[in-house]
């Protein structure tokens, strides 16, 4: 039980450091009062993805390990692997240009210009520790963070519920308008926010640390548990979400904070610091991992933080923290559906048949179609 619980850290870590802090704008943009229905549709496509992931732990990881898998299943695998690499160099730039838009919201003072100054200094500092010391240095980070995130979340609920229980004793539950949006709008609006949820899937990288078993329950649990809290979280947050007007924003959360407690915007903040910062690190050390597992470590670790943390820099500069997220559901919705072929490559069960191929169209779309909020 203990191994499991363990396991389950760097895969919950992973998904709050995903989207938590801007989930809530964006799913009020898109579905308004009905925001608990779309984070559940949303949650319901990550929970079948990590289905297929716990399948080819299970099915596929031996015998892929081994070399002696089908040839398809091999090759699958290889694009997905390749394919991981930017989406884990999209991620890192997302979380750093979510703390920096918390920490400048903070002093309401951001400005994107900002933004991307902050989002720079931390991706360089990162590479400095990684160049000097190695990121190894900062491994036991995620596990405080997780600590400190779900310390924060757990406050953020219970002044959420407070609130919303005053409003209703009172008589006076408000919700936002439901938006003016087409089917299409709201379908790929929806699909740029996968990135969210995204993080379960790391349980299969900790092969050197845990068995086979405890790697598919811990990321099974942490799915749960992430949903639960999601779901949770996005139920208590809707009566409030009308204090947004209507208008989009990365840190809105810190505006609906104040509104039931002034001093709540102080720990939600150092959520997002620690969070984000240690997401970062995960990303770009997995990132560097499989670049020198798909190079046959031709590529040195150093040379690989310099490739990660440049192409992090230009992205910051070249795009807005929406399109980032966007972008970043997009490539890891490819890597999903890659997963998904890896899965029919060697399944006999038509029922698990369907379920792949019809999570592989849904992905499909995503990664074609996926767009930022806003």
């Amino acid at each position: 039980m203990k191994k499991v619980t363990q396991a389950t850290i760097t895969p919950l870590a992973s998904i709050f450091g995903s989207g938590f802090l801007v989930i809530i704008p964006i799913l009020d943009s898109v579905a308004g009062p009905y925001s608990f229905i779309a984070m559940a549709l949303v949650c319901l496509v990550a929970f079948g993805v990590g289905m297929v992931i716990r399948y080819n732990i299970k099915h596929n990881e031996e015998a892929i390990e081994q070399g002696s898998a089908k040839k398809s299943t091999l090759l699958m695998e290889k694009i997905s692997d390749i394919a991981l690499v930017p989406a884990y160099i999209i991620s890192v730039t997302l979380y750093l240009r979510i703390l920096s838009s918390y920490l400048l919201g903070f002093f309401n003072n951001d400005i994107e210009l900002y933004e991307q100054y902050i989002t720079t200094g931390i991706i360089l500092f990162i590479l400095t520790i990684g160049l000097i010391k190695g990121l190894k240095a900062l491994e036991g980070l995620e596990k405080w963070a997780l600590g400190v995130t779900l310390f924060i979340i757990t406050l953020v609920l219970f002044c959420f519920a407070f609130y919303d229980l005053q409003t209703w004793q009172a008589d006076s539950l408000t919700f936002s308008e439901i938006p003016k949006r087409s089917w299409w709008e709201i379908a790929t609006i929806l699909g740029g926010t996968l990135i969210v949820v995204q993080g379960f899937e790391t349980s299969r990288y900790l092969g050197h640390k845990y068995t086979t078993e405890d790697r598919i329950r811990s990321s099974r649990n942490s799915q749960l548990i992430s949903t639960a809290i999601y779901l949770l979280f996005v139920l208590l947050a809707t009566p409030l979400t009308h204090f947004l007007t209507g208008e989009f924003s990365d840190n809105a959360l810190i505006d609906l904070a104040k509104v039931t407690a002034f001093w709540l915007p102080i720990p939600l903040v150092l959520a997002a610091i620690f969070s984000q910062f240690s997401a970062a690190v995960a990303d770009t050390f997995g990132a560097s991992g499989n670049m020198q597992e798909f190079t046959h470590d031709k590529l040195s670790e150093k040379l690989s933080y310099l490739i990660i943390c440049g192409f992090a820099i230009l992205l910051c500069w070249a795009a807005n923290t929406s399109q980032i997220l966007a972008l970043a559901s997009r490539a890891f919705a490819f890597y999903y559906m890659m997963q998904c072929l890896v899965a029919l490559t060697n399944c006999n069960s038509i029922a698990k048949k369907s379920l792949f191929s019809s999570l592989a169209l849904v992905l499909l779309f995503i990664t074609i179609f996926a767009v930022p909020a806003g």
